[in-house]
């Protein structure tokens, strides 16, 4: 599903210059969990933004089922994230004008699937994270919990060939943060391939696979 080989991201130039990824090499295959972990700095957001087709590498080549993403126009790639990449953010990125209905088939406005298929179809994603009686409720009316099972179920609108999970759990209480990471773990055990960012030990052991990241540079990668 994803293979990255001798990736680099460098930021600034001469004296400036910050390496935030040095020669990354990570293949994860389909319907697999993995986490990827580091402190501040490490690199492990600038290698989730890469591999979620966010930023671009200045070296080294990413291929996203089989395409190679630096060959990809800027129309294409909108398209490909659109249709193909699933995310999921720390902080919802829900529009607070729109009800949760709204907020989960907003993806599909850039497709040709007809407003009534939208709403059925947003209607089994609420469904499928517990909220089909919040549909009509906007993000101010639902707790925090609520509105991550909310941006999950957007995630999952399209069909997404792989969900990337940026701090899925960052603003939430402990009790909710592992409600919300059984339900990834549920998502998982029905084949779809997960890509989680924490620097959380606990939110990590969730995963099958953990990638640990320090000074741009992959560390380790082991079995959970």
């Amino acid at each position: 599903m994803i293979e990255v080989e001798n990736l680099s991201r460098t930021y600034g130039h001469g004296e400036t210059q910050v390496h935030a990824l040095q020669n990354v090499s990570l293949n994860i295959s389909e319907g697999e969990f993995v986490a990827i972990m580091g402190s501040s700095g490490s690199g492990k957001s600038t290698l989730m933004n890469i591999l979620g087709c966010l930023d671009t590498p200045t070296s080294g080549s990413y291929r996203l089922a089989g395409r190679e993403i630096r060959s990809v126009d800027d129309e294409t790639l909108s398209a490909l994230r659109n249709r193909d990449i699933g995310f999921i953010f720390q902080t919802f990125h829900l529009l607070t004008r729109l009800s949760a209905l709204e907020n989960v088939t907003l993806p599909l406005r850039y497709s040709d699937t007809s407003t009534e298929n939208a709403k059925a179809l947003g209607m089994v994603m609420l469904e499928k994270v517990g909220l089909a009686n919040r549909s009509h409720h906007k993000p101010f009316e639902m707790s925090g919990g609520q509105r991550q099972r909310v941006a999950i179920a957007r995630a999952l609108i399209n069909n997404p060939k792989v969900i990337f999970a940026d701090e899925p759990t960052g603003n939430l209480d402990s009790k909710t943060s592992h409600e919300i990471m059984e339900l990834l773990c549920n998502l998982h055990r029905q084949g779809h391939t997960i890509v989680m960012v924490t620097h959380e030990d606990d939110i990590a052991a969730y995963a099958q696979r953990v990638v640990k990241m320090k000074d741009g540079i992959k560390v380790e990668d082991s079995q959970c």
